[in-house]
């Protein structure tokens, strides 16, 4: 018997003898649930994004029977219930394209159904993101629960890197220096365990994300996904999720402005992908925090980047658990008042509590913050007349030499232009040019997806050119690295400044001063924007209404009219 003692809002469907009542009880009863299970305990919904087609996720079946095991002990009722789940890594043309539309799946799934708290069980990157959006316009108690990292993957007496070390071998394969059996070898070892991503890549970044906010339990960020205490840490989550229903903890009560200031300073210090931003404002916007760009480079810009890890530095998720995790860093952040100490979480402690003592293991994976791997790692902030509205960069994955630069521009009308024209031998490109991908952002794509990386031209891979200075409209996957400025908004689709960049046109890259500069005449410009045409919408469905109705990524690519809070009210009778 719960000693729950104000009504929840399962017992709209369930509580008293009338004909809904008995109409709600009675179908759940066919699954085998007794009569007790009705009696007015919490019903904690389990969110689960479980997929074969999203490998990330493919394990998350047996850890909600973690989290269904914890509910149960505290005297819950766990009802577990799919979304539609986003991988990377097989979803075309991008997952970032549904975002949110899961965040509809979510937000809609939550507040139709007798939900008094909610788990969400997350892994490849989008999900995370999607859920806490969906989950944020409901505002119920809620915690969340990520799958975890790969295991480090291993090739050939090597640690190697899932993401980062495919840039690198396939570049090595077009510069002629690997042999194409040796790349294809290295894939089983890469991936030899269930998991996200276990380079500091936009999973392990937004599973940071998670605990940092406190919106997830301690360690969420870096347990290996094969680790028992994966499980474990589920089975509390299912306990403690009870526990916050009990107390009516709702997600606004954990998601403040103090804790995303503490997130973005926390992205800095591990060296988290740009993707963070993004998925960050537009969380915040759904919950009714006014997060802007502006603040990622104000906390942001001088947080040195501590943690060693792939893309930026040497090691893996696996190395960083056992160093400590995402415990270890707060605690140097908060030695010289980094940190917002007195924030809530949902373990029931606040993030000074969590971090008080916590201990660093191995100064070489979780650095000093007197001898850090990048002095200023947070994601800085560019503007300028190429990105009036913004655009970022990650120093920390950077070429230091390239953080003021000067370049003529080598431009790439669409991804299908840079894959017919980057290995044309009579490109006129040299490591000092500056390459322009436009129309990949959120409408140009459609999605924005992951492909502002822009591999290197084969022949200045052979000269020994390792790093070029890449603009563009679209993403990066967090496993990428290299001097590449991004989510430049407005983009080209919109009409921004990026869609008048022709060949040879010269472009500044200060990073220190925070601008990024087209360095072509206003009248000049004036003249172009009269000959350009946006390109032609897609033709009904989905896509139609994404183009129609996403914002900038200045403002997160969120839809307009997703974002703010709307609770969970109880719905009217649906008979």
């Amino acid at each position: 018997m719960t000693d729950t003692k104000r009504k929840l809002r399962s017992e709209a469907w369930f509580g008293g003898e009338g004909k809904n009542a008995f109409m709600h009880r009675s179908w759940m009863k066919n699954q085998g649930i007794p009569a007790d299970a009705f009696d007015g305990r919490p019903v904690i919904g389990i969110c689960n994004t479980w997929s074969e087609l999203t490998p990330c996720n493919a394990h998350l079946r047996a850890l909600a029977d973690h989290v269904k095991r914890g509910v149960y002990e505290a005297g819950g009722l766990p009802l577990e219930f799919p979304v539609m789940s986003l991988g990377e890594s097989n979803m075309r043309p991008t997952a970032m394209l549904f975002r949110n539309l899961v965040s509809m799946d979510v937000e809609e799934s939550i507040r139709g159904n007798p939900i008094d708290g909610v788990i969400l069980l997350v892994g490849c990157d989008k999900t995370t993101p999607a859920l806490l959006m969906g989950a944020a316009s409901c505002n119920l108690p809620t915690i969340t629960v990520s799958g975890g990292p790969m295991l480090n993957g291993k090739f050939r007496g090597q640690d190697i890197g899932s993401g980062t070390h495919v840039w690198k071998f396939a570049e090595e394969v077009k510069a002629g220096r690997m042999p194409v059996a040796d790349f294809l070898a290295a894939e089983q070892g890469q991936s030899r365990s269930a998991g996200s991503c276990m380079t500091m890549g936009t999973a392990s970044t937004m599973a940071s994300m998670v605990e940092a906010l406190g919106i997830g339990m301690p360690d969420n960020a870096a347990i290996p996904a094969v680790d028992s205490r994966r499980g474990v840490l589920a089975q509390m989550a299912g306990r403690q999720i009870v526990e916050l229903v009990r107390r009516d903890v709702k997600i606004s009560d954990i998601l403040t402005r103090q804790a995303f200031e503490n997130a973005i300073r926390v992205n800095g210090a591990i060296g988290g992908s740009t993707n963070a931003v993004l998925h960050l404002i537009a969380i915040a916007n759904r919950v009714g925090v006014d997060l802007s760009l502006e603040d990622w480079d104000r906390l942001g810009r001088d947080v040195p980047t501590i943690v060693d890890l792939m893309p930026s530095g040497r090691f893996l998720m696996e190395d960083f658990y056992y160093a400590g995790g995402l415990a270890a860093v707060m605690a140097s952040l908060d030695e010289v008042g980094l940190l917002h100490r007195d924030v809530m979480t949902v373990s029931d402690k606040t993030i000074g509590a969590l971090i008080d003592g916590a201990p660093n293991y191995n100064r070489e994976v979780i650095r000093p913050l007197s001898e850090p791997l990048t002095e200023q790692g947070g994601i800085s902030i560019l503007r300028g007349n190429l990105a009036p509205n913004g655009a970022v960069i990650k120093p920390s994955a950077a070429t230091p030499g390239l953080m003021q630069h000067r370049g003529k521009a080598v431009v790439f009308e669409n991804i299908e232009h840079y894959y017919a024209r980057i290995d044309d031998p009579e490109l006129d490109i040299d490591a000092s040019s500056v390459m322009v991908l436009k129309n990949c952002g959120p409408r140009g794509y459609p999605g924005m997806a992951e492909v502002g990386n822009m591999p290197l031209p084969a022949k200045l891979l052979k000269q020994g050119v390792s790093d070029m200075v890449r603009i563009s409209d679209a993403r990066m996957s967090g496993t990428a690295y290299g001097t590449v400025v991004l989510h430049v908004a407005p983009e080209a689709a919109a009409g921004g400044v990026l869609a008048l960049v022709h060949d040879g046109d010269l472009i500044e890259l200060d990073v220190a001063g925070r601008r990024l500069e087209l360095l072509v005449s206003d009248e000049e410009l004036a003249i172009r924007r009269r000959d350009w045409k946006p390109p032609a919408p897609p033709e009904g469905g989905y896509q139609s209404l994404y183009v129609e109705r996403v914002l900038q990524a200045d403002k997160g690519c969120d839809f307009d009219f997703l974002v703010g809070r709307r609770d969970a009210g109880i719905p009217r009778h649906s008979h």
